[in-house]
Order: structure tokens, then sequence, then C-alpha cells
């Protein structure tokens, strides 16, 4: 597959998005997740909260998303998705965050039947990348919203995946092909970095009991979605390409925070 060209830096959201408000008018992102369990919010609202610098740094940060590795861990055979994988921790708000050494990621089979059960290797988010000048302010910030939820003290451990899924035209590609699921985590975070040459792609946020509360589509560089991942499942609609022969992904960073075990 054809390697694609960086995604720009980010702008407005665009038309043909589907922004869910984030609450009730006032509410902040930390309001509505505690309230909901979830939120979305547009890039126009996201990116002042990531303090996001000019084109230079989005445009180093969305393009390696490029030298992502094939994901060799895919139960279903597939080949559609390319990723790696970094692991921090955060002690207390405000603490200086350490990147612990490269570890596999594990997710137990009643969070992942296709993929769970097993220790999965995936190649490392690059020291560019975790060290840039994007990375550590996306980080700062969602650490952020955390400590407005949740005040405990205990170190928490947050793995950061960088996900791309492709897709060829005639076909379709799942970015969550295990379903609609939980991660096994406390907080999971959804950032979009850019879509190329494809259609839907619609997040659906469900109780656990399997009841549609939401939906919506991470489109804009910059569109953000959070979950409590105690409270609400989520999943990804399959992804087809608009038009033509040439490939289309779906890149997304998502950044997950759970307690460390005593």
């Amino acid at each position: 597959m054809n390697t694609p060209q960086a995604v720009s830096p980010p702008s407005r959201p665009a038309s043909g998005s589907q922004p869910l408000p984030v609450g009730r008018e006032g509410d902040g992102l930390s309001e509505a997740v505690a309230r909901d369990g979830f939120a979305f919010l547009p890039a126009s609202r996201a990116l002042p909260m990531f303090r996001v610098p000019g084109h230079g740094g989005w445009g180093a940060f969305a393009d390696s998303w490029n030298r992502l590795e094939l994901d060799g861990h895919m139960a279903d055979g597939g080949r559609y998705r390319r990723r790696r994988h970094a692991t921090f921790s955060i002690v207390a708000p405000q603490a200086s965050v350490s990147r612990e050494p490269h570890q596999p990621h594990y997710q137990d089979l009643a969070y992942n039947p296709l993929n769970g059960g097993i220790a999965r290797n995936f190649a490392p988010v690059e020291p560019v990348v975790a060290q840039g000048s994007v990375f550590p302010g996306l980080l700062a910030a969602f650490s952020d919203v955390i400590a407005s939820l949740d005040a405990a003290l205990e170190p928490w451990q947050v793995e950061v995946h960088q996900f791309r899924t492709e897709v060829c035209a005639g076909a379709e590609a799942p970015p969550t092909p295990e379903g609609i699921h939980r991660d096994g985590v406390d907080y999971a975070f959804m950032l979009m970095v850019g879509r190329r040459n494809i259609e839907r792609g619609q997040t659906g946020i469900y109780s656990l009991q399997g009841r549609k509360l939401a939906e919506f589509r991470l489109e804009q560089p910059g569109d953000l979605a959070v979950v409590d991942d105690r409270r609400v499942l989520h999943g990804v609609t399959p992804i087809r390409v608009v038009a033509g022969d040439a490939p289309g992904t779906r890149d997304v960073l998502v950044v997950t925070f759970r307690r460390k075990a005593a």
C-alpha cells in the first residue's frame, strides 16, 4: 500500500462532521464525562486545550503515522492495521511524566475477544514523537482532565497507541475489529489525527447493557472523544474508500489511563 502524504495541520471542523455537544451550556470536558461517561469535543474546542504549535509541529507529529509498523497480532488474519505503542507513568497531578521501559500490551479476552489473552509486542512510539512539540502538550492536557475527574493519589499507568487503519478500494476495514467493547482501563482519549479518502468510521457510544447513547464521527484533525471505560462501551464502524483506486487511511491516537495495581 502506498504511503499517503502527511496530513495538514488542524483547522476548523469540517462541515460534514457530526459534533455531539459536550453537555449542557457551560459544561467543560470533565463535567460532561463525569455526568454522562463520555464526551465529544470538536477540534475548534479541543485544540486550545493542547496548545498545539503551528504547521511544523503538527505536521511532523502526523507524519509519524507514515512510519507505523504492521500489527502482526490480528487473529482474523487481517493486514489492515498499523500501530506503535508506549507506556508512561504519572504519579500525581502536576508531577513529571516518566516513560516506562518498553513492554507488551495485554488485554483480557473479556475486553478483547479477538486479540486478547496474549501479550502483544508492538514497535515503540518513536522518541521524536514522545519528546516532540505536540505529544507532551496532549498528555499534559489529558492528565489535567483526569485530575479533575479523579483525585486518586496512586500512580496512573498511561498507554499510548498510534493506530492506522488502511482500506483498499472495494473493501471495508474495521478500526475496532473487536467490535463494541471496553478497553479494560479507567479512561480513554481518542484523538483524530487524519482521514484520507474514506467514508464512514462512525464512533458509537453504548451503555453497559448495549443501548446506543450517541454516535458521532471523528473527522477533523484534533477532534477528540473521551470515555469513562468503566461506564460505557464504544466501537467504530468499518471504513470504505470514497472514490477511485487510491487506498484510504484513518489515523488516530488513543491514550488510556489506568490506576496501577498497589
